[in-house]
């Protein structure tokens, strides 16, 4: 297989952190050398940015795609920022209510922070997990980055998405959670978006992933990789499939073809 030698591309839960959502000090040891080794490396997420503080510490990457795309930086500038106006996220929490339910639970991202009008504090289900601002949405007024819902029946999320068919909606394969973005705005949008600016093709791109959210990226990218634990969907796509990201599949993959 020829490699690329430009960027690598990481997406985190699933992929690069194992199950207990922490960072192998094995994988880091193998990114830090790719680092050495002249490649540029990216975390392209559906987290908030203030959802992955910790591992962006751990990682130091040339490259952030957060909240699935609508936010990006590049060596510590931004230059994408997709948002929902106040009065569009007001407009879909109503929405999301009357469809779903009153009490249904739902996350905004905005650009500094994350709220969520949680029944159980998400540091007691996930202790990696950023600070999430409580709110019960109630005089919410914030532009949004990223909007997602909690719908346990698939029913009732399809109708929820076909009543806002102009946004982007994706579902997560780990649970009844639906992220929303502005329409258009995917991982391989803003993939589209670090190329012109690091000046690189999208051949010279290695993507690691394992959910629906990762199979455009994988399609997209000269070279991509689908974890072992990921959806049947994602390792369709992918040029190469790797060990789970419990065994530290990025890390056996990127010592194989690169190290």
């Amino acid at each position: 297989m020829e490699v690329p030698k430009r960027i690598l591309l990481f997406d985190l839960d699933g992929t690069l952190l194992r199950d207990d959502k922490t960072l192998s000090r094995h994988t880091l040891e193998v990114v830090s050398k790719c680092k050495e080794q002249g490649f540029l490396i990216g975390i392209s997420t559906s987290r908030g940015e203030q959802n992955c503080l910790k591992f962006l510490k751990e990682l130091k990457p040339d490259i952030l795609i957060s909240s699935g795309g609508a936010f990006v930086r590049v060596n510590g500038t931004i230059i994408c920022s997709s948002v929902f106006s106040a009065l569009e996220v007001n407009g879909f929490i109503e929405a999301a209510r009357r469809i779903c339910g009153a009490d249904c639970e739902i996350t905004v991202d905005t650009l500094d922070a994350h709220y969520w009008n949680y029944k159980t504090n998400p540091k007691e289900q996930d202790k990696s997990w950023g600070d999430s601002m409580y709110t019960d949405f109630s005089d919410f007024n914030h532009e949004a980055l990223k909007i997602c819902v909690e719908i346990p029946d698939s029913n009732v999320a399809k109708k929820l998405c076909g009543h806002f068919s102009e946004l982007d909606s994706q579902r997560f394969s780990d649970g009844d959670w639906y992220k929303f973005t502005k329409s258009g705005i995917t991982k391989e949008k803003a993939i589209l978006a670090v190329c012109e600016a690091c000046h690189v093709d999208v051949s010279e791109i290695v993507a690691f992933g394992d959910d629906y959210a990762d199979i455009g990226m994988l399609k997209l990218c000269g070279i991509g990789v689908a974890m072992g634990n990921a959806i049947q969907e994602v390792k369709a796509v992918a040029d190469a499939i790797t060990l789970s990201n419990e065994k530290d599949g990025v890390a056996a993959w990127l010592e194989k073809w690169i190290i």
